[in-house]
């Protein structure tokens, strides 16, 4: 619908389309090595409504394998290319939130959640806006231990991309020079933005490396 993404600035690379092919060529012909999808359930949503004049419970079923051949595309991409779905959550019938999904196909049969090695939600308090990075047991969070500094992060992307290519060696990890902790994961008061030197100059250098590499 062509509305202005949740992002500051211009990217270099941009695709407006809901169009499942076109956006795994995009995907595959791209040359950064992050790729953001938004609003990933408006891609089953929009769908659905060009087709909500269809009688039956075939377009249900075809949504949804779209859906879920593009999650099972981007497994061919290269090793480094790390991609981002943001997207909606709802509560499910057990009144867990859960994945915005259309139809019961993907809830019941796939779930769509597994399909990722993190999900992380959005949580607003006190504190300001946050991702999760555990379940609390009412929603499908997770993450790999030790990826991230704690339960509540800041709500940045850039932070949290450069945590998964630190924690799956894909940038070089740097080190506190005086308690020789991983820059990325010193751990953060209440989940505000860090403030330890080395996270700021680790966070300095992934900003240099992310510039050279676009």
């Amino acid at each position: 619908n062509d509305k202005f993404l949740p992002f500051r600035g211009r990217f270099t690379e941009t695709l407006n389309s809901d169009d499942f092919a076109k956006i795994k060529e995009f995907m595959s012909a791209a040359k950064a090595e992050t790729v953001v999808v938004d609003d990933s359930q408006y891609l089953m949503l929009n769908e659905f409504m060009r087709r909500s004049k269809e009688k039956g419970y075939d377009k249900f079923t075809e949504i949804a394998e779209h859906f879920w051949n593009l999650i099972r595309y981007i497994e061919q991409l290269p090793h480094d290319t790390v991609v981002y779905f943001l997207h909606h959550i709802e509560s499910g019938e057990d009144g867990r939130l859960k994945a915005k999904t259309v139809g019961k196909l993907l809830d019941e049969k796939v779930n769509i959640e597994g399909m990722f090695s993190i999900v992380l939600r959005t949580s607003v308090s006190e504190n300001g806006y946050q991702f999760l990075t555990q379940t609390d047991g009412n929603d499908c969070c997770k993450s790999p231990a030790g990826m991230f500094a704690g339960y509540a992060i800041p709500n940045d992307l850039r932070l949290v991309d450069e945590s998964i290519r630190t924690f799956y060696g894909l940038v070089p990890e740097q080190r506190c020079a005086d308690c020789g902790a991983c820059a990325i994961l010193l751990p953060t008061k209440n989940g505000s933005a860090p403030k330890h030197k080395a996270v700021r100059d680790f966070l300095k250098f992934a900003a240099k490396l992310r510039d050279a590499l676009v």
